[in-house]
């Protein structure tokens, strides 16, 4: 029988994704609440130049989510109506209803289950005369093998909604493609709660986002949108990019725990990479067949943990020939990892795995 004191069902939950939010971040909304300023306006300025001069990135437009900011990029990048754009299959479906909101064509290539990233080499074979561009997601904050994509000459929309931070050969991931997007989401590297960001170092560009963005007082008549950042999201922004070393350096140092506590078991582990800023810990099981009964072990536990992808796009789309995608989807999971995770809390997560792994193992 359980001691009830150490009987793991006893124990607070701990949940997948927290967002780090203190004092800072209250005093930071409440002064804009009490300005009564609280639409699009100069907090929002504000916060463009803050994210991109932290980041070394060119330059930036805040919108309302990274949605509108893929949206927006792949308008201002030419994409239109019946053009081909490539994405990666294990991703985010949003990538899948952007493309589509162009009216475009979404081609979908399949991922290095190493990484989880696009593979080059599967890009290469789905490149057509019709193909206007490629979104390519850092996933999980590791970044994506850059040099092989931008050897393809496709204009190359970096998504970067789980990377803030990340970087490639020691320069920010974000400053290679044409342009590239962000999210705020309240589970991302940073907060808003909701929003997004386009970056780039065109000024073009970024002058047509601008113009896309909000669709009120314009001299001429064009299809725009109502994308907007309000002052009270933006001051959260600023009060998060404050943070944001802070935020990194604790997801690595909880990535340096885990890989310590897990390098002895029969486990795939996310790559020890500098420019990895861990958005996510990936594990990869050993049998395929332990994925789903190690979800339902570790809540056992009192430990959220999920699948990083809840549905590969080849999937939805009915497609097949996806077996990198395949494979990281059936055998990975996400194991808690984020800077409000206390050290307490981490301790837990590492007995819980490695208490799981030891009850599939020895069940095999």
């Amino acid at each position: 029988m359980l001691n009830p004191e150490t009987d793991p069902r006893n124990a607070p939950f701990i949940s997948h994704s927290r967002p780090y939010l203190d004092e800072e971040e209250v005093k930071s909304i409440e002064k804009v609440l009490r300005s009564g300023l609280i639409a699009q306006g100069e907090e929002v300025k504000k916060f463009e130049k803050a994210f991109c001069e932290k980041l070394g990135l060119g330059h930036g437009v805040a919108v309302s989510s990274g949605s509108a900011a893929l949206h927006l990029a792949l308008i201002a990048v030419g994409v239109k109506s019946g053009d081909e754009v490539i994405i990666p299959s294990y991703v985010c479906s949003a990538l899948l209803q952007s493309v589509r909101s162009c009216g475009a064509v979404p081609v979908v290539a399949d991922v290095d289950p190493k990484t989880g990233n696009i593979d080059p080499a599967d890009v290469k074979k789905r490149v057509s005369p019709r193909t206007r561009a490629l979104i390519v997601p850092h996933m999980f904050g590791f970044p994506a093998a850059i040099d092989r994509l931008l050897a393809l000459d496709i204009p190359l929309i970096e998504d970067c909604a789980q990377a803030i931070g990340s970087t490639w050969r020691k320069k920010p991931v974000g400053s290679f493609g044409a342009a590239a997007v962000y999210s705020f989401y309240a589970t991302k590297v940073m907060t808003t709660g909701e929003g997004g960001m386009v970056v780039s170092g065109s000024r073009q560009l970024v002058k047509q986002v601008l113009d896309l963005r909000d669709y009120d007082k314009k001299a001429r008549d064009a299809h725009r949108f109502n994308y907007k950042m309000t002052d009270i999201q933006a001051a959260l922004g600023l009060a998060q990019i404050r943070r944001l070393d802070f935020f990194i350096d604790r997801r690595r140092e909880i990535a340096r725990r885990y890989t310590d506590a897990f390098k002895a078991l029969d486990l795939d582990l996310p790559p020890m990479d500098p420019g990895h800023i861990y958005f996510r810990y990936i594990i990869g099981l050993n049998r395929r067949s332990d994925l789903k009964q190690w979800i339902q072990e570790l809540r056992h536990y009192r430990v959220h943990c999920e699948k990083p992808v809840f549905k590969p796009i080849h999937e939805y789309l009915g497609l097949s020939g996806y077996q990198g995608t395949d494979r990281v989807h059936d055998r990975c999971i996400s194991i808690p990892i984020y800077p409000a995770l206390k050290d307490e809390e981490i301790s837990r997560v590492i007995r819980a795995v490695t208490a799981v792994y030891q009850k599939t193992a020895g069940a095999a």
